[in-house]
């Protein structure tokens, strides 16, 4: 009975530690951590099209779809639509970060046309007239 009983106590120990390995190493963990230190992260999963992107940048959350097409030799992600989560914390924000932003995409994407949504579409319009 007491060998029954530790057995089942390493089995518990060893399902919890892989459980806190798995919370740990966890994707949407990092981007919320990322997002609570306003830092950048890009949380994508290149080979599946019909999953969306998601980018937090200076404590700003942006979501991204992606568009499948053909490229000279292959099928790849043609286009790239962004918008924003909360369009109130756009506040502070600088035609560089988008900039930026657009060159960490097309990091991923090489092949992509990037389509900014309202009200960062206008945004960059009006910036680049004004230059």
């Amino acid at each position: 009975m007491a060998l029954l009983l530790r057995a089942l106590i390493v089995i518990a120990l060893i399902i919890l530690i892989y459980a806190i390995i798995k919370y740990i190493l966890n994707p949407k963990r990092k981007l919320e951590l990322a997002h609570e230190k306003k830092n950048f992260y890009f949380l994508d999963e290149p080979k599946n099209v019909r999953k969306n992107f998601l980018i937090t940048y200076k404590g700003v959350m942006f979501e991204g779809e992606k568009y499948l097409g053909t490229t000279e030799k292959a099928f790849d992600i043609i286009s790239v639509a962004i918008w924003v989560k909360n369009k109130d914390r756009l506040q502070g924000l600088q035609l560089r970060d988008f900039t930026f932003l657009e060159q960490e995409i097309r990091h991923t994407y090489p092949h992509a046309e990037i389509e900014w949504k309202s009200p960062i579409k206008e945004f960059i319009l009006q910036t680049e007239k004004e230059e």
